[in-house]
């Protein structure tokens, strides 16, 4: 395939013109972006390529936030737990915090929001029994019981934005900290959109104006000790949306109050493992109103001056969720995500937008998010990129984005070759992707598969961040292998089923930890959940439960469906019953070589259920026959590194086996290291090897088999012609 111009953003930088433009035409950009802390060169803004402006809404307005910082975005925090030697005690605020992160907001109508607890008798201490020193940065108890745990929730200002703080200590940079203004402020509104109109109009070459997020950042607390700087960390978190004139504002809109433990939680917080209650879900639909609204304005500046707008979906996005009822209504022409991971490559396509782009990795940095070198001494950014590529070029053949990108400081790629010639590569196939999903969706096999946790739609494709950040859930690692499977995936909420199951869908996922939005937590408790469930897996619909589904305490069992999947978690209270028998009844390639089961302490619960695999004297994997359905029970999803590819091929072997459909399907490889897409309209098969070293691999499509040699993450695009001359 020749040399494609085009689908390309590339990341320019000032004072390197001569590179700037020698990798876009090495690597077909169309498009030239700036970075957080470059700028483009008069020469680089007239060389004939669209451009990229990137904006922060929210920072780079520090002469204004000086002189109203009031204005400036706040959260609530608590203090660590103090033990009290006798009736009085201080505890002081910020001491647990990162200083330049963090000012307390000592105002009257911030301290009247401020609680006390003894967390030992899990109770409020009244407010008469404490007071604030402003001088000491503490808090002052009297009257209290000796020998209790104390806390304070306090609000605090945010005097550095999160993510210019990130790139500032990880770059070493020398200059101003940036703070946030917050929007909701009338004063602060007025300003950022007067100046969004003025940025605008000095901006003649720009053609896109890319939004980083737009007005509230995940939550991100930072310690005092750089033994546990990232003390809290939550990409879906709504923590940094508080402010004493938010919960007003909710107050009149919602006729009821909240308060700073509906958010602290007794320390815990509320992240997005957790079951949302209505109140959180409440202030979540508050925020993302104001967001939504706001935002429009915004973006509609931009259209004044005949630009487009993207929104980048990382950083501040809060409240603009892309799968939430309101994201299309902010207008937005497009939408760019960071990837690491084919699930988040399928997060971005499935936004319903005009142009999708991912920014693929590494990101031009020295060092990584993990803190390991790249662009420097010791990095591999080349083995680094064809790392992450192999995550996302899965994802890709199953649903197409319209662009990738680099982001980042260009200078750093001038000393690593290799890293240019990669993405060269990795460019010419993306291309080659593309074109043949512009002439037919690629072919998928049954069942209809729907993902079942709290979010539901909301938090399709995703957790709460990327992989590294939680890999200890199963939910995670399905994700990532539904990511690149051949089925027609959804993701529904135990809303969507409260009057029974959606048509169209054969076959539901339920994986998660006991209690955990993932697995349902309290939404378990609805016995039309449950009615409904049994009702359509008995009618012949496949229920599939990993880990700790369905559970939660309080009925006859701890799944509660445990009737479908016939068998139910180990605990206290079955300790003394006896337990089932059973004999392992393997079936034939159900479980790939190197494939990495869980040891659950899980029971049949009638002796029905067939074991096709244990772990640890426990049952591993489980098939039980419920009417014309199955429940199907697996222990765990969580693959080491070098189970990982075995793992993702033995879920597609579950899902195929509980809906009865052979495992030498149509476009389904003989090799758990590679993985094969049908384009049936393009009259290609594409062939990947996902693992490091070569591959042999068949495939069966149309009745002949068919064998190829794939090299170390290597791609091959075969037409019907080649595919024919492949079999032997």
């Amino acid at each position: 395939m020749s040399k494609h111009k085009g689908g390309f953003t590339l990341p320019g930088e000032a004072g390197y013109e001569e590179l700037t433009l020698r990798l876009a035409e090495k690597w077909g950009a169309d498009v030239i972006r700036d970075s957080d802390g470059t700028v483009l060169s008069d020469e680089i803004l007239n060389s004939g390529y669209e451009i990229y402006s990137t904006v922060c809404v929210i920072r780079e307005h520090n002469e204004w936030a000086r002189n109203n910082m009031d204005s400036l975005q706040q959260c609530f925090l608590m203090t660590g737990a103090q033990v009290a030697s006798s009736g009085e005690m201080e505890i002081s605020l910020l001491e647990s915090f990162f200083s330049e992160q963090f000012a307390v907001n000592g105002s009257d109508e911030s301290v009247a929001l401020w609680q006390v607890f003894d967390r030992t008798s899990n109770t409020e201490l009244p407010k008469d029994k404490w007071t604030y020193s402003s001088d000491k940065g503490a808090v002052v108890l009297a009257g209290i019981i000796p020998w209790h745990k104390y806390t304070v929730n306090f609000l605090a200002y945010r005097i550095w934005e999160e993510i210019s703080m990130y790139n500032h200590v990880t770059n070493n940079w020398d200059k101003e900290h940036l703070m946030q203004l917050d929007p909701m402020h009338p004063g602060a509104r007025k300003y950022l959109l007067s100046w969004m109109d003025k940025w605008c109009a000095a901006r003649p070459h720009t053609n896109v104006v890319r939004f980083t997020s737009l007005f509230y950042n995940f939550v991100w607390i930072w310690g005092a000790s750089e033994c546990n700087r990232y003390l809290f960390s939550d990409w879906a978190s709504y923590d940094f949306t508080v402010s004493p004139l938010a919960l007003s504002e909710f107050e009149k809109a919602y006729g009821k109050k909240i308060c700073s433990e509906d958010f602290i939680n007794k320390g815990i917080l509320n992240s997005t493992h957790m079951t949302p209650d209505k109140t959180k879900l409440d202030w979540m639909d508050f925020i993302s109103a104001f967001v939504a609204e706001l935002g429009r304005e915004f973006v509609d500046i931009v259209h004044s001056y005949g630009k487009k707008a993207y929104v980048f979906y990382d950083d501040s996005w809060v409240g603009m969720e892309p799968y939430g009822k309101r994201f299309r209504s902010i207008g937005f022409d497009g939408i760019i995500k960071c990837v690491f991971s084919g699930f988040e490559v399928r997060l971005c396509a499935g936004v319903k937008a005009q142009t999708h782009e991912i920014r693929l990795h590494p990101y031009l940095f020295p060092v990584g998010l993990g803190g390991l070198p790249t662009f420097k001494e010791g990095g591999n950014p080349a083995a680094d990129a064809m790392k992450y590529w192999n995550n996302v070029r899965r994802a890709l053949l199953r649903e197409p984005v319209q662009r990738i990108g680099l982001g980042g400081y260009l200078h750093l790629a001038e000393g690593f070759p290799d890293f240019c010639d990669c993405i060269e590569a990795i460019k010419d196939e993306f291309d080659e992707i593309l074109s043949l999903h512009a002439k037919g969706k690629p072919f998928t096999l049954k069942p209809k598969v729907a993902v079942l946790h709290a979010w539901g739609r909301l938090r399709s494709w995703t957790l709460s961040g990327h992989m590294h950040e939680t890999g200890e859930h199963d939910l995670i690692h399905i994700n990532e292998s539904l990511s690149g499977l051949p089925f027609e995936t959804i993701f529904i909420s135990f809303e969507d089923i409260k009057n029974g199951v959606p048509d169209g869908i054969d076959l539901i996922i339920n994986a998660g930890a006991k209690g955990s939005a993932w697995s349902g937590g309290e939404k378990w408790r609805n016995e039309k959940v449950v009615e409904n469930l049994t009702s359509w897996v008995y009618k012949g619909g496949v229920f599939i439960g990993v880990n700790e589904p369905s559970a939660i305490d309080g009925f006859d069992t701890v799944f509660r469906m445990a009737h479908v999947l016939g068998l139910d978690m180990e605990n206290a209270g079955s300790h003394c019953h006896g337990k089932w028998q059973y004999a392992v009844e393997e079936v034939s390639g159900l479980v790939p070589c190197g494939a990495e089961l869980g040891n659950k302490k899980v029971r049949l619960t009638d002796g029905r259920a067939k074991v096709l695999a244990e772990k640890g004297g426990c049952p591993a994997i489980t098939v039980n026959s419920f009417g014309n359905g199955k429940g199907v029970y697996v222990s765990s999803m969580l693959p080491t590194e070098e189970s990982r590819l075995a793992n993702t091929r033995l879920l597609l072997n579950i899902i195929l086996y509980a809906a009865e459909e052979t495992l030498e399907s149509d476009c389904v490889t003989d090799n758990p290291n590679t993985e094969c897409t049908w384009f049936n309209e393009a009259g290609y098969m594409v062939l990947i090897n996902n693992s490091a070293t070569p591959q042999r691999s068949g495939v069966k499509a149309g009745g002949q088999k068919f064998y190829v040699e794939l090299g170390s993450y290597e791609t091959k695009f075969l037409n019907a012609q080649e595919s024919q001359s492949s079999s032997k």
